[in-house]
């Protein structure tokens, strides 16, 4: 998979002023998912093997340095945060009954949903007894308040699967519990331990994670019509054909006519582009305008990331952070 040169050079000017943290983060991470329990050992080792651009790991890490911490804890806990989003992954693989992550199997498609859900409990509970080692009882409360929040979101986004009349509102909500919310957990938690944390520290890093995690699954939601299955990983229009309906044809749908409704509500209905074509949903989304839409919505969020920011001095740590929003706005996978 590719990402664009101009996304590249600022993933790794952000992304090297904590390289060697990160390091000892995919440390960390190989470490726990180690069993003597040979399937859990490979399941790990697989999605260990997936890789990722560990997004929320980073955060965690240059949220620390904003606020100059010089420890391990926050290695630790990007571990934790990277391991609930991993189980997050799993779970959702079996739900949707996805065959591709990252453009390989996924875990259910190698193992079957009854170990892979298995796999994705143990790795909600490791996480969770990580971050009880540690012993701060007010980050653990972050993670499992986040950790809810996610389940929760899921259960409503599977209750309007299929359903044709899910408004802009009913949708943010659902990606701010299943996506934004743990961008928020991994930018807030440094402020919990780091030297120069405090109250409201933590709510502005959790306001700028929340919104950059609003713009990161729009654009998400974006690239799902726009991209390619190479760079995504998965085939296009694939969140529609699970029953879900994004954001790109949510704000296309109230220009369309009629028949067009009933070609949308036929693919949720199918669950596959049988009687109707990817065409004809494209050609929907772009005669209505759902991507420059969809683009300038992820970029308001990204615009409120940036402004949550202001109140810390410059730094190479916030320089850091705000190239994310840049980056996250202009990805193509």
């Amino acid at each position: 998979m590719t990402a664009s040169p101009l996304q590249d050079v600022r993933l790794k000017r952000a992304y090297d002023l904590i390289s060697d943290k990160l390091a000892r983060v995919e440390e960390e991470l190989l470490l726990h998912f180690r069993s003597p329990i040979p399937t859990i050992d490979r399941i790990g080792a697989y999605l260990a093997q997936g890789g990722g651009k560990r997004i929320r790991p980073a955060l965690l890490l240059l949220s620390s340095r904003l606020l100059d911490y010089r420890g391990e804890k926050d290695v630790r806990y990007a571990a934790v945060i990277e391991f609930i989003h991993t189980a997050t992954l799993v779970h959702d693989d079996i739900i949707d009954e996805a065959s591709l992550r990252r453009g390989r199997k996924s875990a259910n498609a190698r193992w079957g949903n009854n170990l892979t859900v298995l796999f994705g409990d143990y790795l909600y509970t490791m996480s969770m007894g990580i971050a009880l080692d540690e012993g701060d009882l007010t980050i653990l409360k972050v993670l499992s308040d986040t950790t809810l929040s996610m389940i929760e979101g899921e259960i409503i986004g599977i209750e309007k699967e299929g359903v044709l009349q899910v408004t802009k509102e009913e949708a943010l909500e659902i990606t701010r519990r299943k996506t934004a919310d743990l961008f928020a957990a991994a930018c807030r938690l440094p402020a919990h331990f780091a030297p120069r944390g405090d109250l409201v520290a933590a709510e502005r890093l959790a306001e700028y994670g929340r919104c950059l995690g609003m713009a990161f699954q729009l654009i998400d939601d974006l690239l799902d019509y726009t991209g390619n299955e190479k760079d995504v990983g998965k085939p296009v229009l694939n969140d529609l054909r699970e029953g879900k309906l994004t954001m790109p044809l949510l704000l296309a749908l109230p220009r369309a006519g009629v028949a067009e409704r009933e070609k949308v509500a036929t693919v949720l209905k199918e669950r596959e582009f049988r009687s109707v074509q990817t065409s004809e949903i494209l050609s929907i989304v772009d005669r209505y305008d759902g991507i420059p839409e969809t683009r300038a919505l992820a970029r308001d969020y990204a615009g409120a990331a940036r402004v949550a920011l202001g109140a810390f001095p410059d730094s190479a740590a916030r320089e850091g952070l705000l190239l994310a929003t840049e980056s996250v706005i202009d990805r193509i996978r």
